[in-house]
């Protein structure tokens, strides 16, 4: 199974589904908020969420949102990659809730060669996620620096550092 891609292998216009999706659990949205520190009463408190807002339930945290679309995109995307080098935008378009499923597919917008080193190259992506019924939720933009196959090969292939088996 590929697990990232070489520079050579990406196609700008290429779109890649990310499977499978993440149904988001209370359990889930809590744990992010009190990892992260982010105690805001409409991820965490219900009876807060119901009296006072527009949705009247918990609303997901945005950036828990955009972590799992990142995750996600992880084997399509930068598995190989060598650094992350900008998130150039992050629009939460419509809000999670609890139960919510969420998908996320990531389409090639560009790609460049490294100007300072022959072995890799930079890639430009947009990853979309979208709820169960197709509703977009969150939209990014980042810059990955991967390798070129060369690079991997030099590196022990396509499974660097793994060890050989023996008795």
């Amino acid at each position: 199974m590929q697990f990232g891609r070489y520079y050579e292998e990406f196609e700008v216009g290429a779109v890649y589904k990310h499977w499978p999706g993440k149904t988001v659990t209370e359990y889930d949205d809590h744990l992010f908020c009190l990892l992260t520190m982010n105690h805001h009463p409409l991820h965490l408190d219900s009876h807060f969420a119901a009296e006072t807002t527009d949705f009247g339930k918990n609303v997901v945290v945005g950036n828990y949102v955009y972590s799992l679309l990142l995750g996600m995109s992880v084997a399509d995307v930068s598995g190989k990659a060598i650094a992350n080098l900008e998130v150039e935008s992050l629009k939460h378009v419509k809000p999670t809730f609890h139960g919510d499923t969420i998908y996320g597919e990531t389409e090639v917008l560009d790609k460049t060669l490294s100007r300072s080193k022959d072995d890799r190259g930079i890639v430009h992506v947009e990853t979309t996620g979208y709820k169960q019924d197709g509703q977009i939720v969150c939209v990014f933009r980042r810059k990955v620096m991967v390798p070129k196959e060369s690079y991997g090969q030099a590196r022990g292939g396509e499974q660097p550092g793994r060890p050989v088996p023996h008795p």
